[in-house]
């Protein structure tokens, strides 16, 4: 069995909590886990990228510079990342690239010359993982609340957290349906001594005054479409 050569992330409720529609950085806030897991696949030489669907661009919520921005944030908090792979598309467009469609993460492998059968997309949602299962890749099912029990129950692998599914694929691509790795962060990193990197916490975002105008998007916080 070929080792995993390439790991793809979902962004918004993955890598970073999610804010639906969020068009400003300072709002951003890595999952536990996110660095620690990152820097420990480039460690292993495993290329990293995001696939994340982005609809708030379509629907008049953000623009394609606030994603970017929060793109920006997200690489310097978590990352570098190798390869961004972003549909700005609403889910009655008809792309071919906004998860469940597997056109993200075939770009994606693609920009990192990896075989999609070579690649492993983490996500929190159904359609993460049926993007990775139709472009041939390996998916990862990383519930948190806004995952329905329905997709956990179809997904071929469900790991508890971030970082236990990143560690599940660092020797091959996953095996089993829940996914387990049991070992201290220092042993995965295959030092024994080394400190793990630790996620940095940004300050939060200050309140705006009151009276102030809340941006379209920070209106549309609620439900789960991205």
């Amino acid at each position: 069995m070929s080792p995993v050569k390439t790991v793809l992330f979902d962004r918004d409720g993955t890598l970073v909590h999610d804010v639906p529609y969020n068009g400003d950085p300072e709002r951003v806030r890595p999952v536990e886990g996110a660095r620690e897991g990152v820097a420990l696949l480039r460690e292993h030489g495993i290329s990293v990228g995001v696939v994340t669907n982005q609809s708030g661009v379509a629907r008049g919520l953000i623009s394609d510079t606030d994603v970017r921005h929060v793109n920006r944030r997200i690489d310097d908090l978590v990352g570098p990342f190798d390869v961004w792979a972003i549909c700005p598309h609403g889910p009655d467009d008809g792309c071919h690239c906004r998860k469940p469609q597997p056109g993200l993460v075939l770009w994606a492998a693609g920009r990192v010359c990896t075989a999609p059968a070579d690649c492993v997309v983490i996500g929190d949602i159904g359609a993460d993982i049926q993007a990775a299962e139709r472009a041939g890749a390996h998916g990862i099912l990383v519930p948190n609340a806004q995952t329905r029990p329905e997709e956990t129950a179809a997904a071929a692998h469900v790991a508890p957290d971030l970082l236990t599914a990143v560690r599940a694929v660092l020797d091959g691509p996953p095996r089993g349906r829940v996914l387990a790795d049991e070992r201290p962060i220092e042993a995965a990193f295959g030092t024994g001594t080394a400190s793990a990197p630790t996620t940095p916490v940004p300050a939060p975002a200050p309140e705006a005054a009151p009276g102030t105008p809340r941006s379209r998007a920070a209106a549309h916080t609620r439900g789960r479409p991205r």
